[in-house]
């Protein structure tokens, strides 16, 4: 079997001191969520719980480390929301979930600001080797943000991939980039616009030389984006294989994959932990119903963490690194 690496798509909860602490120094408002402007004290809060969650990742054995994106309080949308040349108006559904985010209307030039890249920069000095980056797809952020700017759907997500690529130009040296593209899958492009996405990962997959995953979920891609996709200068795409194995399969099986490929084999929303037997059941199950002779298999959950109790979260980090681990899963 090829490799396999343990990793996750990031976006974790924050610890319930950090959550105590930050409600105390912030407030429960909409006014009081992230805009790039915190106190020094809210910032030493969010530097000690991103420490405390890499430690929690490299204690797990995870392959790959992220930084877990804390301060993401609009999820996806953060690297927007948090921009000068963007307002945050109302308060908008998160997909289909009971999440909600700001909703960012761009109102000017988007240029690179740095703020991703700055979070991730303070993680490496504490992780080194195996340190992974997570951004929104460009097709994700622009479906979620609106455009009051730009005046084109192609001329913004472009705009949307420049900017992207233009802060993933200033990460520290990572292992891998995972591009998170939900909404590849829950808002399918349209004909054309399904090519100009395949695009736009490409601007900002070109702008790192690193192994770039882009990580689908909520479901499977119609065949069309799905082909599209594989056209794009990426090393891996993700498939949801809690959420729809039998379409996902189909797709690989039928339109072919990427040499290496990550597999969302752990539920990121339900508090129910795999076993370590379990999430490598299902990446065998997965490795012997494919053609491709895989390079390197990422073993994931299915979507971001945040909607999980700490204690459920760390059990999973667990799981997935000893699904990966050979030795331990045979004990």
């Amino acid at each position: 079997m090829a490799e396999i690496v343990s990793t996750t798509p990031g976006l974790y909860p924050l610890p319930d001191w950090a959550k105590d602490e930050l409600s105390k120094l912030k407030g429960h408002q909409r006014s009081d969520l992230i805009g790039g402007d915190e106190s020094d004290a809210v910032v030493a809060v969010y530097e000690e719980a991103r420490s405390e969650v890499i430690e929690s990742q490299q204690s797990a054995g995870l392959d790959r480390i992220v930084e877990g994106q804390l301060r993401w309080d609009d999820m996806l949308a953060h690297p927007l929301a948090v921009h000068d040349s963007v307002e945050t108006r109302g308060i908008v559904r998160y997909y289909d979930n009971n999440n909600f985010y700001r909703e960012p209307v761009v109102t000017g030039e988007l240029t690179a600001d740095g703020d991703v890249a700055a979070e991730l920069t303070a993680a490496d000095e504490q992780v080194g080797a195996g340190l992974q980056a997570v951004l929104p797809g460009p097709y994700s952020l622009a479906e979620l943000a609106t455009d009051e700017h730009y005046g084109d759907d192609a001329a913004f997500l472009d705009a949307v991939a420049d900017f992207l690529a233009g802060e993933a130009e200033q990460f520290p040296d990572v292992e891998t980039l995972l591009l998170l593209e939900p909404s590849l899958v829950t808002d399918t492009p349209d004909d054309g616009e399904d090519e100009r996405a395949s695009d736009a990962i490409d601007t900002v997959a070109s702008a790192l030389d690193t192994d770039v995953v882009v990580q689908t979920y909520w479901g499977a891609l119609e065949e069309k984006v799905h082909a599209h996709l594989l056209d794009a200068d990426i090393d891996a795409v993700g498939y949801d294989f809690v959420t729809d194995h039998e379409q996902n399969l189909y797709n690989i099986n039928e339109y072919g994959t990427k040499d290496s490929i990550a597999l969302g084999v752990v539920d990121g929303q339900n508090t129910l932990v795999e076993t370590p037997g379990e999430i490598r059941e299902r990446i065998e199950w997965v490795d012997d119903r494919t053609t491709t002779d895989f390079e390197t298999i990422y073993a994931t959950a299915n979507t971001e963490l945040f909607y999980l109790p700490v204690n459920k979260f760390e059990e999973k980090l667990r799981a997935l690194a000893g699904a990966a681990d050979a030795e331990e899963v045979t004990a």
